[in-house]
């Protein structure tokens, strides 16, 4: 079983940056990808990023929702302990629930790949 924390929503006015991170438990992923999704009030879940380590190596692909490229980007660390996602240039339209989680299915934007979540962490954009 693997518990994904995730770290560093908040309040930020609209062009205002923020860092979120994901924790597995305090060790490695041992998936093959961790991806964000988020889910604003009366909307389904969606897809905001995405990283897939490639084979046993530490280098990885990232994919990311058109509505975020740009001025999000998702990375991880060598240690595979923390992935972040840092968001830059922030829309109230970003306003939502942002969720951490790990799988090893494809496409990596699909939640459906993913078999473990986090929490969640709140992120608001004021206008």
């Amino acid at each position: 079983q693997v518990q994904l924390v995730e770290s560093g929503g908040g309040l930020v006015q609209a062009g205002g940056s923020l860092r979120l991170s994901c924790a597995a438990s305090g060790r490695a992923f041992n998936t093959d990808s961790v991806g964000w999704f988020r889910q604003a009030p009366g909307k389904e879940r969606e897809f905001v990023a995405a990283i897939r380590w490639i084979g046993g190596t530490r280098s990885y692909t990232t994919s990311y929702a058109n509505s975020v490229k740009g001025r999000f980007t998702i990375s991880t660390d060598a240690g595979k302990i923390m992935v972040h996602l840092q968001m830059n240039s922030l829309k109230p339209e970003d306003t939502a629930v942002y969720y951490c989680a790990a799988g090893s299915g494809l496409p990596i934007s699909s939640d459906s790949s993913y078999a473990y979540w986090g929490q969640g962490t709140q992120v608001t954009v004021s206008s």
